[in-house]
This record gives structure tokens, C-alpha cells and sequence, in this order.
């Protein structure tokens, strides 16, 4: 029995979840994290693709880490919605729902007789969200897609990458999981706009308007002023010379000198007086003209120590800096460790814990796991 979790937002509210594999999961999961009951319906046999692949003993009991990730502490049904039995438990589930949440291609939910228009007949206070790639409508919206897709079709690989390598793909599904996290917020949203109006909400999530919020400083810039972005590599998005990546002894460190006071601080840091006192960097002006010389001056400088001693020493002198970290390294800081934002669980028929991830914020000084 899980243990009782003082901030439930959620508590009263039901959720049905017609959705499979990431972003529509990872949304419904977020609002099972703040006290819903979801419930997953899934196809018979075969459950949810997510279910299978990655380790061998959890695979071959249908609960793959990627399945977990997102699923954790939901309930779960098998129906045949193709079938009039199951579409009518289906329909009956509806009935008592507050959210309704789907992600297959526009066009099949109404094929399966659960589109917006048949599910608000049944529940006309619900609050139905549907994730797709590029949205319910619109010359590309049949088309299917998934994160990588996305993320080309949006132009985000074209901004990581350096002109040598060419566009990059960054290493997880990020717009999955922030096309999750931007339809939870919509759905909670449109739960306060029921209680207001006394009308149910259709909510149309998709993964490349939500790729494109994460960058909407560069779309605003573009669309603002024509500016377009080059690949940036590991450079600061600030576009300081005293910002970015560095190589140390062993390996790179990320720092942010931007400020007039970073700056300084940095130089001291460095113990070079010299750069600070140089005319061509005495002024932010002339460091970005003669940014070049700048970054090779404090290159000479970074690569004297390892990435560890800089990032104390840097901490100290209060410049915002970081050594890159691999997965393992960053998962055994104490930091990570302190603010508990992966739980353990539990699971029936295998001798190990899992660990899957809590709501992403802590609310009165603790963690929400599922």
C-alpha cells in the first residue's frame, strides 16, 4: 500500500488514459504524481510498446524502465476498443472521469468513436486532451512522427552541433517528455476553467508547437528582426567570450562569466589581472570584438588544473561554472541524493528496486513520488 502523500492536488480527480509509450504518459503520470487515479487502458496482449525492451528481467515481465518511467502507480485495463464490449466499459470509465487524455494520430480516436466530439456527449464536463506530433489539424497534421523527428522538423537540431558535425540530435527524448509536462500543465489548467465556467475544455497539444516553445527566444528574435541562428556548439548562449566550454586537465568545464562582476570575478579567479587590465577587454564591447584572443587567454589559463579544482575554485569566487558530468557522476552528487526527486519502488517477481522519477519541484520541503 502506498504511503499517504500530503500534497495532493489532484485527489478528487479521475483520469482515463487512452495514450501509449511517452509524452502522453509522461502526462497523465505527472497528474497521478499530484494524487489522481489514472487509469491505463491498454490493448489486450500486447499492452503499452513502451512495456518492452532495455533489460532482459524486467522485459520479460512487461515492465521495461521506459514503461515505469511514465506509468508508475497507475492503474491498468486491457480493452479491445474495436470491440462493442470494450468500447462500452470504455464509454462507462468516461462517465465518472474528469480528463480524458489520447495521443494517436488525428483522425483515429474518432475511427474508435472516442474523438473530443463523442466523449464530451457522454461526459460533457470533461476535459479532453489530445497530444499529437503537429497538432489536430493543418496541412502536415496526418503525418506520424516521434521525439527525433520533432526535433528535426522544429529546427532544434539545426541550432546544437557545430558547423563541422552538422545538425546534432540532443541525447534524449526531450520533446516528448516537454510535450508531457506542457500538456499536464494544460490539463490542470482546463480543470480550474470546468470548475469556472461549468464547461468541459478540448485540448490540443502538439510536440512541435511545444519544440518550438523551447526556443522561442530565437523564434521571437527571427521572426522579430530576421536574425537567424547558426550551430552553436558548446558556446554560452549568451554569446560572451568569457562563457562556454573549456578544456581542463581532464576534461571540460562549463563556465558563465556574462555579468561585469562574472567577469571580474572570473579574472580573479584565474589569478590574471593582466586580461582584466588589458585594453582590449576592458569593456564588453571590446571583449566581443576581440573575443577570440579572449577565450584563447582564458583557455591557457582553465587548462592548468582539472575540471574538480576549477569548479571549487570558481564556486568560491562566485562564477557559475560546472565540469560536464557523465549520467553516473551526477546521480551519485549528494545534491542529486538531497533533493530526492527519484524514488524507489517495489515490484512483484523481481529481487531489485526501481527507481522512477517524483513530480519535478518539491512542495512544502518534500518530494511527491508516485
Amino acid at each position: 500500500m502506498p504511503l499517504e502523500r500530503s500534497f495532493q492536488p489532484l485527489k478528487s480527480i479521475r483520469v482515463i488514459d487512452l495514450s501509449g509509450v511517452l509524452a502522453g504518459p509522461y502526462a497523465t503520470y505527472q497528474l497521478g504524481l499530484l494524487g489522481a487515479e489514472v487509469i491505463k487502458i491498454e490493448k489486450p496482449q500486447t499492452g503499452d510498446w513502451a512495456r518492452q525492451g532495455g533489460d532482459d528481467e524486467l522485459a520479460a515481465l512487461s515492465m521495461a524502465t521506459g514503461y515505469l518511467t511514465q506509468n508508475a502507480g497507475k492503474k491498468s485495463i486491457t480493452l479491445d476498443l474495436k470491440h462493442p464490449e470494450g468500447l462500452a466499459i470504455a464509454k462507462r470509465l468516461i462517465e465518472s472521469a474528469d480528463v480524458f487524455v489520447e495521443n494517436f494520430r488525428p483522425g483515429v480516436a474518432a475511427r474508435l468513436k472516442l474523438d473530443a466530439g463523442a466523449v464530451s456527449t457522454i461526459n460533457p464536463l470533461i476535459v479532453y486532451c489530445a497530444i499529437s506530433a503537429y497538432g489536430q489539424d493543418g496541412a502536415i497534421a496526418q503525418r506520424p512522427a516521434y521525439d527525433h523527428v520533432v526535433q528535426g522538423m522544429s529546427g532544434i537540431m539545426s541550432t546544437t552541433g557545430t558547423t563541422t558535425s552538422g545538425p546534432t540530435k540532443v541525447g534524449a527524448p526531450y520533446v516528448d517528455y516537454a510535450t508531457g509536462l506542457n500538456a499536464a500543465f494544460a490539463i490542470v489548467s482546463a480543470l480550474h476553467e470546468v470548475n469556472r465556467t461549468g464547461k468541459g475544455v478540448t485540448l490540443d497539444v502538439s510536440m512541435l508547437d511545444t519544440s518550438m516553445m523551447l526556443m522561442a527566444s530565437l523564434v521571437t528574435r527571427h521572426l522579430t528582426t530576421g536574425w537567424e541562428p547558426n550551430p552553436a556548439g558548446n558556446a554560452a548562449w549568451s554569446g560572451s567570450p568569457s562563457s562556454g566550454a573549456f578544456e581542463t586537465l581532464d576534461g571540460i568545464i562549463m563556465i558563465a562569466a556574462n555579468t561585469e562582476l562574472q567577469f571580474e570575478s572570473l579574472c580573479k579567479a584565474l589569478d590574471r589581472s593582466d586580461i582584466q587590465c588589458d585594453p582590449r577587454w576592458s569593456s564588453p564591447g571590446e571583449r566581443k570584438v576581440n573575443a577570440e584572443g579572449l577565450h584563447d587567454q582564458i583557455s591557457v589559463s582553465v587548462s592548468a588544473r582539472t575540471a574538480r579544482e576549477w569548479e571549487e575554485i570558481l564556486a568560491m569566487h562566485g562564477v557559475p561554472a560546472a565540469r560536464v558530468r557523465t549520467l553516473p557522476e551526477v546521480l551519485s552528487e549528494n545534491q542529486f541524493r538531497h533533493r530526492g526527486q527519484w524514488q524507489e519502488m517495489k515490484m512483484p517477481g523481481i529481487n531489485r528496486p526501481a527507481y522512477v522519477p517524483a513530480v519535478g519541484f518539491k512542495a512544502d520541503g518534500e518530494s511527491t513520488g508516485p
